[in-house]
């Protein structure tokens, strides 16, 4: 009886009988069809992507914080604005003796310090003042206040801290007292 070869299929049987055996890979000497995977280019393509993403990537934070640092300087610039209208009025009105305009300035819990009487009688009794030049506002102290250089009509001249809140109806600044 002989061997039977084990590279040969083995033979199929009709009608539902045992699957054929697949015959077996090829043996050594058979080479596949590229040795190894082209790499021409493979580090100038990888550099030239991770380059623009590294320029997207700068781009987008680039202009997200140049924006953030636009909007701060414009919010600080609308609240020095608003400032100096304030407190340009304030004064304006002091120095033109229309005490009960300026008393309608004064921020609630001011106006409930002392009454438009009271606010009247002080201003009337206190060195009359010529001209004022407002200072910046320092958004980074605890609390809002702006540096007033005043001139009497003595000549004298002095410096006022004027203290700002915002008024919870209109979220306008108010004068919230005024100290040497």
């Amino acid at each position: 009886m002989t061997q039977p070869d084990l590279h040969e299929a083995a033979p199929v049987i009709p009608y539902g009988g045992p699957t054929p055996v697949p015959a077996p890979p090829p043996g050594p000497g058979v080479f596949p069809p590229f040795p190894a995977p082209p790499v021409e280019g493979k580090g100038l393509r990888i550099g030239l992507g991770l380059g623009i993403g590294a320029a997207v990537l700068l781009l987008v934070c680039g202009g997200g914080i140049a924006a953030v640092i636009g909007l701060v300087s414009t919010m600080s610039s609308a609240l020095d604005e608003q400032a100096h209208v304030v407190i340009g009025d304030y004064f304006e009105a002091i120095e033109a003796k229309k005490f009960d305009e300026a008393y309608g300035m004064l921020c609630s819990s001011e106006q409930q310090r002392q009454t438009q009487a009271e606010f009247v009688s002080s201003e009337e009794s206190a060195a009359p003042i010529r001209s004022h030049d407002v200072g910046d506002l320092d958004l980074t102290a605890v609390t809002l206040a702006v540096p007033v250089d005043v001139v009497y009509t003595d000549g004298q001249t002095g410096t006022l801290e004027v203290y700002l809140e915002q008024s919870p109806d209109t979220g306008e600044f108010q004068v919230c007292g005024v100290e040497e």
